[in-house]
């Protein structure tokens, strides 16, 4: 499969005819029902921004960002970085497919991998998609926790593709919090946001194992940081 190939696959909604018609028709309307609530929502907020300056940094000479935030943070982050073709991991599930049907409306790209590879699989995928061109994109305590534990995904794509890790959060004025294992922050219409980018970091394509261990501690104190500056203007309101 040649790059152009791989891009289309990644921005277009997968087959579903491996799923019952049961799962189908619910596939198609959580898919509906998460792209209207965080389009809905999202409309109403009003975002600010500290660190632009960071996401430039990210951005030059040709560089390619590779977003890394908490789960907690990932409806906001949703909208907020919408129709910049930044590719996502999915897993092929149920809950991967209208997870990954709902981001694509907002102009993300998913990355599935093969069935038989899993993760790393959608990872071989990613750094495709990132020597193409495409910035991609970890919620890197993800799929499943431990919740604000940083994962190494996103350490290995920097390395094999020498670009960038760019830490971020945005901290919600007001919202609700989900009774789920990252207790996923849905931010209440009309609030207000702070979106905080830490700078950017670089990972050396010779790193070895302790080079790598080092660089995972160096992007979990900088999520840390930022959660902290989020926490601090929340409280400061």
């Amino acid at each position: 499969m040649d790059a152009t190939s791989h891009i289309a696959r990644a921005y277009t909604f997968a087959d579903l005819s491996g799923y019952s018609r049961k799962d189908r028709l619910k596939i198609r309307a959580a898919d509906i029902a998460f792209f209207l609530a965080i389009k809905l929502i999202g409309k109403t907020v009003k975002f600010e921004i500290d660190g632009w300056e960071n996401w430039e940094a990210a951005m030059r000479d040709d560089q390619l960002p590779i977003y890394t935030f908490w789960h907690d943070r990932v409806f906001l982050a949703t909208y907020f970085w919408q129709r910049r073709g930044i590719v996502v991991m999915t897993s092929r599930s149920f809950d991967g497919e209208y997870i990954a049907r709902f981001i694509q409306r907002f102009g993300y790209g998913a990355a599935r991998g093969s069935s038989s590879r899993g993760a790393t699989g959608a990872v071989v995928e990613m750094v495709r998609l990132m020597r193409a061109g495409c910035p991609t994109a970890f919620t890197i305590d993800g799929p499943r926790g431990p919740r604000y534990e940083a994962k190494m995904g996103s350490v290995l794509l920097a390395k094999k593709t020498g670009y960038p890790m760019l830490p971020f959060t945005i901290a919600a004025k007001t919202f609700w919090e989900a009774k789920s294992w990252d207790r996923t922050q849905i931010p209440k219409p009309f609030t207000r946001a702070r979106v905080i980018i830490a700078p950017p970091i670089n990972v050396a394509s010779d790193a070895d194992d302790n080079g790598l261990a080092a660089k995972r501690n160096e992007l979990q104190q900088s999520l840390d940081d930022v959660n902290k500056k989020g926490e601090a203007w929340r409280a400061d309101l």
